[in-house]
């Protein structure tokens, strides 16, 4: 028996796209002599469908979708996942279900049983949960089909959940087990996801296919990285990571296993490909052409820059230099020299005649009265407003470049340098920015194609926003290596004030750095979308209440 795994990446909502999609990775599949091909959770629809669930006629064309892969049955099995209804009058509506198709027929359907409920996911507020197990039988095999989260309660161990799906089929003697999942990408993930599926196969001494998505669906990445492990523990296949892929797998030659294929998995170069296809997707399925972005001559702007160049092309890309009264001649010139390596369209517009008109205009009101962070917001809500006006006049989305650093502690100005439509980096500290800078300046890049497109003295200088004299980020701020080490503990693993002290952190800097995270969640609560690399980014993934007292 052959069984194919189609990789894919899928667009929520566009039914027309997703089927062609797949009809032709059937056709695909059925020329390299396939018996199966899988794809995907929820593929007809794309994932995660969020409220979209709640339309009636959503779900019809989630049903037009498996009845059109129905009809391309006739002779290779099509394992799908699509919603279906609930036919019970109690719980909720719909099932999250994976589909096996042949021969024009549904051959069997296993509806999820273990809905995630936490960081991005929300399954319960749709989905009502499989409280039956069935193993499908075909040519002469069974198989356990699984959808997703069900293989994450290996032998009951999970805490957050009261069965394990595979147990109970267990008795039905599976020959393998086929799962489909959307599984968002995270720096860490990949490893954890083998581990997973590792002591699946220990455990239960069959093989496994294992399909995930690729691609972005606004903050969400999929990594793809679709597995199959044989019934040795060893990773027979691991397919490539951000790029659609179809291969084909001999079941024989899996049970035999002896072989490892595990990818490398370098965090820096992983985050990299998960922007890069980050920003190409929010792009192309949004059905925009091009970036515009301020250029400052620091680090977060020429790392977005690049990574902006790289997603949708240098003449997609234009960059605006702004230099203030404050902006060091240094800054303006790394700025220049990005753009000319890159082959970038860029423009020179000062702000200082416009900064003086606000001082003017507030002099009067503002009289006696020091200049503070009001002078500095005034330079950065200008910036903002002629990134927009451009952007509106042109047609072109304005990427934000700040950092998650910045966003945990409110160093960013709302409706200033916090503008934009998706933000590239606001899920990379500030200590991560730098080594994807360092990175990026080992690739082939620009009109060249040389290496070290980043000025160095972009990357060596002391990190400032240059609206005030000599102004540098430590004035406001610890050292990053510092900050950056007590906002993971707090954010990703959520070590409280306690906690963090123990581990060695100064007291006062924990209640000082842990305030400015909780008094600026208002500002995240209006920031654009965060491309997700992390365990824990902001956005879906982090619900903290915004007038809450917590360390207050």
């Amino acid at each position: 028996m052959k069984i194919a795994l189609a990789q894919l990446d899928y667009h929520i909502g566009n039914f027309e796209g997703n089927l062609q999609k797949m009809l032709a990775m059937v056709g695909r599949a059925k020329s390299l002599g396939a018996d199966i091909i899988c794809f995907g959770e929820l593929a007809t629809c794309g994932y995660p469908p969020r409220d979209f669930l709640e339309f009636d006629d959503f779900i019809r064309r989630c049903n037009a979708s498996v009845d059109a892969l129905k009809a391309a049955s006739a002779d290779i099995g099509i394992v799908v996942g699509s919603p279906s209804r609930n036919p019970e009058l109690e719980g909720k509506d719909l099932h999250n279900s994976a589909y096996f198709l042949y021969q024009g027929e549904i051959r069997g359907i296993q509806h999820k049983a273990l809905l995630p409920t936490y960081d991005i996911f929300d399954e319960y507020r749709y989905f009502e949960p499989a409280r039956a197990f069935q193993t499908v039988e075909f040519k002469g095999k069974k198989v356990a089909l699984s959808v997703c989260e069900d293989i994450w309660n290996v032998g009951n161990e999970n805490p957050l959940y009261t069965i394990c799906p595979l147990d109970e089929m267990m008795p039905d003697n599976p020959d393998f087990i086929l799962n489909i999942s959307a599984s968002p990408f995270d720096y860490a993930h990949a490893a954890l996801r083998i581990h997973t599926a590792r002591a699946n196969v220990k455990r239960y001494k069959i093989p496994l296919f294992y399909a995930n998505h690729v691609g972005a669906q606004t903050d969400i990445i999929f990594d793809g990285g679709c597995l199959v492990l044989s019934p040795d523990g060893m990773v027979f296949d691991e397919m490539p990571y951000f790029e659609e892929c179809l291969r084909v797998y001999d079941l024989e030659e899996v049970l035999q296993g002896g072989r490892s294929a595990e990818q490398p998995k370098e965090k820096v170069k992983l985050i990299h490909d998960a922007l890069v296809v980050g920003i190409r997707d929010y792009f192309r399925k949004l059905g925009f052409q091009k970036a515009i972005l301020g250029l400052s001559g620091g680090i977060d702007s020429a790392v977005t820059a690049v990574l902006a160049a790289e997603a949708l092309g240098p003449g997609q890309v234009r960059v605006v230099l702004m230099p203030s009264q404050y902006s060091s001649g240094h800054s303006v010139e790394d700025a220049r020299q990005l753009a000319e390596s890159l082959g970038l369209q860029y423009d020179i517009l000062p702000i200082q005649p416009m900064y003086t008109a606000f001082e003017t205009s507030l002099q009067e009101i503002f009289a006696g009265m020091p200049f503070n962070v009001t002078e500095e917001n005034i330079q950065a809500r200008i910036r903002g407003t002629l990134l927009m006006a451009m952007s509106n006049k042109f047609g072109h989305i304005l990427l934000n470049t700040t950092n998650k650093s910045e966003m945990a502690v409110g160093y960013g100005t709302l409706y200033g340098d916090m503008c934009g439509g998706i933000a590239v980096l606001g899920d990379v500290y500030k200590t991560e920015v730098y080594a994807l800078a360092r990175y990026l300046n080992t690739l082939p890049l620009g009109k060249s194609g040389s290496m070290g497109v980043i000025p160095i003295h972009t990357i060596q200088k002391p990190p400032s926003a240059e609206l005030r004299p000599g102004q540098k980020d430590t004035d406001s701020l610890p050292e990053y290596e510092l900050l950056d080490q007590v906002l993971y503990q707090y954010i990703e693993c959520r070590q409280g004030p306690r906690e963090l002290v123990r581990m060695g952190f100064g007291e006062d800097l924990v209640v000082r750095i842990l305030r400015l995270v909780n008094m600026n969640e208002f500002k995240r609560e209006q920031a654009a979308p965060v491309l997700r690399v992390s365990a824990k980014g902001f956005g879906m993934g982090r619900r903290i209440p915004i007038v809450g007292k917590y360390l207050s």
